[in-house]
């Protein structure tokens, strides 16, 4: 099935996040923090964790999910670490508070560990990684996936997630190394997206209870996903439950809540930050100089025969996001249609959507 798409004005979307999220009794100065997060992954490719999650956190919102007026402290803390209590607040709101307390502390101490306990799903992870790069500071970025969706390996309860890493490396002139991905082969939010998309899976990504491939994507509750790497990435996954979870009392195994499902439940998704200066180990302009030699090494390098050039993570992100800004983020058609459908639970009209063709 082709997908059809539109696209639509960044700002618009914007203004069109923001003002459904104070209609459902958001405060707007939160609003627009939750807004510029969730964009941001659109802009960065993320799809499953930008706009199209907004009907599902409305739905969170009105059946009493989410703490709307959440008191976001720090409740442990040393020059160079902090725990944050998100109060059951947005994980986009919480994860920025923890964001902005790694970058001071990492810029005065030279490093910086922020554990998050009590939050809720945050979007995409290079997001948080990435709020560094400003200040040229290397960032880190774990959290627990908010539903599981994957067993350990062997297994075949699902006790494990799509648990992320996020890594963001400054540079010079070259375009900063940004990896961001799942520890399973894909997300569940791609999942989603693919389903709503009309996409066939490739084989590799999920498999049933009787590890045959599983293809369609609206059959996704009868398989799960594989971990990449095999039993490495389960193994991987486990860590980053352990230091993003566990470490923060945070949810992880059988205590995760999948919020897709249930609507009321804190979710208490366990997420961190590490911040590091650069200068802690060598004078940045040199650190930044052999980057550039490094990254510039890996894309000029000879790709295979009849293969596009060779890349590095996260080097077309300035590109994609220069597109968007002029052209616009697209969206599904189906994806346009359920968001006008919501703005229309809460007599919003003036929105930017259309409706989906006849098929």
């Amino acid at each position: 099935m082709a997908e059809t798409t539109t696209r639509y004005p960044l700002g618009a979307l914007e203004a069109f996040v923001v003002e459904v999220l104070v209609r459902h009794d958001v405060t707007r100065p939160d609003a627009t923090v939750v807004a510029a997060r969730m964009l941001e992954a659109d802009l960065r490719g993320m799809s499953g964790h930008g706009i199209f999650r907004l009907p599902a956190y409305c739905q969170r919102i009105t059946h009493g999910g989410y703490n709307l007026r959440p008191n976001i402290r720090t409740v442990r803390e040393t020059p160079v670490s902090a725990l944050v209590d998100g109060d059951n607040g947005f994980g986009q709101l919480v994860m920025t508070h923890a964001a902005e307390i790694a970058a001071e502390k990492a810029a005065e101490q030279g490093l910086a560990w922020v554990g998050v306990r009590g939050p809720n799903h945050a979007g995409a992870a290079g997001v948080y990684a990435s709020m560094g790069l400003g200040r040229d500071l290397i960032g880190l970025y774990l959290a627990v996936g908010n539903a599981n969706h994957a067993p350990p390996w062997g297994g075949v309860e699902l006790l494990t997630s799509t648990n992320p890493i996020a890594v963001a490396i400054p540079t010079g002139e070259q375009p900063a190394v940004i990896l961001d991905m799942a520890t399973t082969v894909a997300s569940y939010g791609r999942i989603k997206v693919a389903a709503e998309r009309g996409e066939t899976l490739p084989e590799g990504w999920m498999v049933d209870r009787r590890g045959a491939p599983l293809t369609d994507p609206t059959h996704a509750s009868e398989g799960f996903l594989l971990p990449i790497g095999g039993y490495k990435g389960y193994g991987l996954g486990l860590v980053i439950g352990c230091l993003a979870g566990v470490l923060n009392g945070a949810a992880l195994g059988s205590g995760v809540v999948d919020f897709s499902r249930d609507h009321t439940t804190p979710t208490n998704t366990g997420q961190m930050l590490l911040m590091v200066r650069p200068d802690l180990f060598r004078p940045l302009d040199e650190f930044k100089a052999d980057m550039d030699a490094r990254v510039r090494e890996l894309r000029e390098s000879t790709p295979m025969e009849g293969h596009p050039p060779v890349r590095t993570p996260g080097d077309r992100h300035a590109e994609r996001v220069d597109e968007m800004t002029a052209s616009g983020i697209p969206l599904a058609h189906e994806t346009a249609t359920r968001l006008a459908d919501l703005a229309a639970t809460v007599g919003y009209l003036d929105h930017p959507f259309v409706a989906s063709p006849n098929p």
